[in-house]
């Protein structure tokens, strides 16, 4: 079992900028991938950005170049430095984990890009 702790979601005016963070109850080490998702109203959950197995890491296009993840170990914590915020980043952004052939989700935290 892995539980995810997600916060740093709000308001933000276009072209801002919002950190969000996920804490694992587990160290990363043990954990063969964790990033992000969102999901807009009415859309799929999509994959944001992601450390894969071997920290890679994987950006959605759509998001390269203005979000960067990053990790501390010692705290088990993931970020999402998120840069450049335009309106159509607003969703409901998740935290999950993939442990043991299982995917883990965190309780989400919305994100919402308006003027």
């Amino acid at each position: 079992q892995v539980q995810l702790v997600e916060s740093g979601g709000g308001l933000v005016q276009p072209g801002g900028s919002l950190r969000l963070s996920c804490a694992a109850s587990r160290s990363l080490f043990t954990i063969y991938s964790m990033g992000w998702f969102r999901q807009a109203p009415g859309k799929q959950r999509e994959l944001v950005a992601e450390f894969a197995s071997g920290s890679r890491t994987n950006y959605a296009d759509s998001v390269q170049g203005r979000f960067t993840i990053t990790r501390d170990n010692a705290k088990n914590t993931v970020y999402l430095q998120m840069n450049n915020l335009k309106p159509e980043d607003t969703a409901v952004y998740y935290c999950s984990a993939e442990y043991l052939n299982q995917r883990f989700w965190g309780q989400g935290t919305q994100v919402t890009v308006s003027s």
